[in-house]
């Protein structure tokens, strides 16, 4: 840490010098520009920043398939709005798997092919982007996915079951997006004032996302488990109803205090929501004692259903924890 006295000059402008090494290390000189962000007591100051897209570049030689479509989704959420992937030679392979890569996020497409390289482009202006209506459109897909998860699981429906498997992926792809607009506000003090949006309240929307990407994959696995399991006995489908309706009650309560503008209802909501889940924790097991009646191998399916939504629950209880904190007074 260095520290500088604030000058004077003119009788009325305030002045206070640069440390030599910052300015070298990031090229500003006499006559450069820079941006100052104001952001509560402090003040952001940073050399002007280019409004050139970001290029990124990738030697996949050595990767291929789920470890070249990581790659290319790591890149994204890195910040990348340009990537081009190298090799000696692509195979077809590769190519494959960097398409599986495109489809998993959004906006993004292949720009061109030879054969040795491949650019891809994400197409939307990241600056139109908005942290909480990807958070908004994954609390709906997830809340609906469960809901349709336990209903194929009571009606003994595999066609919705399958559409919820597959619906999944939309929540992965928000995620995707939620995670790169998070990243941007790390890196720069621009994007988060593009972006409207404070950055510790990015930071809760980012933290409860992955939560709410948690309870679609929950919402997955049941539905999984419901293709395989066929008719259940009609008091144990009440039960699960009776459950996915309280875990509902707890992740709606969760999100409407996270985006609640006033303090005192968020910190209500988030209380509410925190207080139903020993209600939740105290109907498992009764569920658990009824499953005890049933054949194992059945018992045994249905019991890890009981464990998806009372998982759910708890991640519906993080975003209600991460509302509290945001509802808290700051210092």
């Amino acid at each position: 840490m260095e520290t500088r006295k604030v000058q004077v000059t003119g009788g009325s402008t305030f002045t206070v010098s640069l440390p030599k090494s910052w300015a070298t290390d990031n090229d500003v000189s006499a006559g450069t520009t820079v941006e100052f962000y104001p952001e509560g007591d402090s003040l952001l100051l940073t050399p002007q920043s280019e409004t050139d897209r970001q290029t990124g570049t990738l030697d996949v030689t050595d990767l291929e398939g789920e470890r070249l479509t990581r790659a290319v989704m790591t890149m994204y959420v890195s910040g990348f709005d340009i990537i081009r992937l190298s090799a000696g030679r692509i195979t077809t392979d590769q190519r494959s798997a960097i398409r599986s890569a495109t489809q998993s996020l959004v906006g993004v497409e292949v720009l061109e092919e030879t054969t040795d390289s491949v650019v891809i482009q994400d197409l939307l202006d990241s600056s139109e982007l908005s942290i909480v209506n990807a958070v908004s459109r994954m609390r709906l897909i997830a809340r609906a996915m469960l809901e349709d998860a336990v209903t194929a699981l009571v009606e003994n429906d595999d066609d919705i079951a399958q559409d919820v498997i597959e619906r999944d992926d939309d929540v992965d792809r928000l995620w995707q997006v939620v995670s790169r607009i998070f990243r941007a506000t790390l890196r720069s003090p621009r994007a988060a004032e593009e972006l409207g949006v404070p950055r510790e309240d990015c930071f809760d929307f980012h933290s409860s996302a992955r939560q709410l990407e948690r309870v679609a994959d929950h919402a997955a696995k049941i539905s999984n488990l419901a293709l395989k399991l066929g008719a259940i006995p009609g008091d144990v489908a009440d039960a699960l109803v009776a459950l996915h309706d309280d875990v509902a009650d707890v992740i709606e309560k969760s999100m409407d205090a996270l985006v609640a503008e006033d303090s005192d209802e968020a910190t209500d909501l988030g209380h509410a929501a925190r207080e139903a889940i020993l209600e939740i924790d105290e109907h498992t097991r009764t569920i658990d004692d009824m499953l005890r009646e049933l054949e194992p191998v059945q018992a045994q399916s249905l019991g890890l259903i009981v464990d998806s939504l009372s998982r759910s629950a708890d991640y519906g209880g993080n975003i209600a924890e991460t509302a509290l904190q945001k509802a808290a007074p700051r210092p």
